[in-house]
């Protein structure tokens, strides 16, 4: 019998493991895929939510957690993994916004380094290149990012490091529930008893829980984004409009996304939404219409109500953790529920 049993092997999952191995936990991983290759590798990587001044204080703060420790953490995944997870101070740029008052009593609230932009020389002096439409924004400077592909790869790399034992392709049937407990799950299969079970499994993780009360409502929501192919230097902070953004990467490619779809578990893309996104990024930095379309992509990310996650432990089960429902957040928001959610399963076996 291990510890604790973790399904799902996406960046909320690998991040928990990692977590509960650094507390002395044995720990299983399992996923029904590859590792980090569902929303966690499609995803822009913002080590911010978009419009952060629109969310409750319980996501912010666990923002606040992502902005302080990701620079560490990033310099530490590279040292288990020596894979680069491309962690950059880039800024976010947000252009049109009618929320100035909004975002300057949330940063003097969280004390984030804001300022307003009033004319279109004050946007083109922080993000040359930026269509001199746009006549106002809100430049926050500290905002980083980190490249959902390399930041996968490094996580893994360091579950490897640490001795953390996972399962690929090992999709999971059932949880073991005895008398409102539960006591393992079984798999391809085959039966894992645990002392604890911890749900990690994205835009999955209602369907895994379906044997219990209190299902989370979390669904499938898909986005598609794309990736220009262009020089290093032409963009090199984050710009958002609405609910379009652009992303720098070292490498000069830039990315663009993204849609918002009910469509299930379906992640087909489409030449219509891939123009939309073109036109988009156009829209915002007229220099990409010189520029190839090098990838078109889609995932799924695990939508809740209100965008608010699921963490800590269910309300009728022993034993049985959720750490799921990031939306669009699950990077920012990511290293800290996994802190909280291991807290409260420490707690319990103490």
């Amino acid at each position: 019998m291990t510890d604790c049993i973790i399904v799902g092997g996406g960046l909320l999952g690998m991040l928990s493991a990692r977590e509960l191995k650094k507390s002395g936990f044995d720990v299983l991983l399992l996923e029904k895929g590859e590792l980090g290759k569902e929303s966690s590798w499609a995803g822009g990587g913002i080590l911010s939510p978009l419009h952060p001044w629109r969310y409750p204080d319980e996501v912010i703060e666990l923002a606040q957690t992502g902005h302080r420790v990701y620079p560490q953490v990033a310099q530490d995944l590279l040292q288990e993994s020596g894979i680069d997870p491309e962690y950059i101070r880039s800024g976010l740029l947000v252009l049109s916004s009618q929320e100035q008052a909004s975002a300057s009593a949330w940063a003097k609230k969280w004390s984030m380094n804001l300022e307003l932009l009033d004319d279109a020389a004050a946007v083109q002096s922080v993000t040359p290149g930026v269509s001199a439409a746009f006549k106002q924004g809100i430049w926050l400077p500290d905002i980083g990012q980190l490249r959902n592909p390399k930041l996968v790869k490094s996580v893994r790399g360091s579950l490897d490091a640490l001795g953390i034992n996972y399962l690929e392709h090992t999709a999971v049937d059932k949880l073991i529930l005895n008398n409102e407990k539960v006591t393992g799950v079984v798999a391809n299969g085959k039966t894992y008893h645990a002392k604890q079970v911890l749900i990690a499994g994205g835009a999955w993780s209602a369907e895994l829980l379906n044997q219990c009360q209190d299902v989370p409502k979390i669904k499938p929501v898909k986005g598609q984004m794309i990736l220009f192919n262009g020089p290093v230097g032409l963009l090199k902070q984050i710009v958002l409009l609405e609910n379009r953004y652009l992303i720098p990467r070292k490498d000069g490619r830039i990315l663009c996304g993204s849609s918002i779809e009910s469509s299930g578990f379906d992640k087909s893309t489409s030449q219509e939404v891939k123009q939309e996104l073109m036109d988009s990024a156009i829209e915002i930095l007229p220099e990409l219409s010189r520029l190839p379309v090098e990838h078109h992509w889609a995932g799924l990310r695990p939508g809740s109500p209100d965008g608010i996650p699921y963490i800590g432990q269910h309300a009728k089960i022993e034993g049985l953790y959720v750490n799921a429902g990031h939306f669009r957040n699950g990077v920012i928001l990511g290293i800290g529920s996994s802190y909280n959610v291991v807290a409260d399963m420490k707690r319990a076996i103490n």
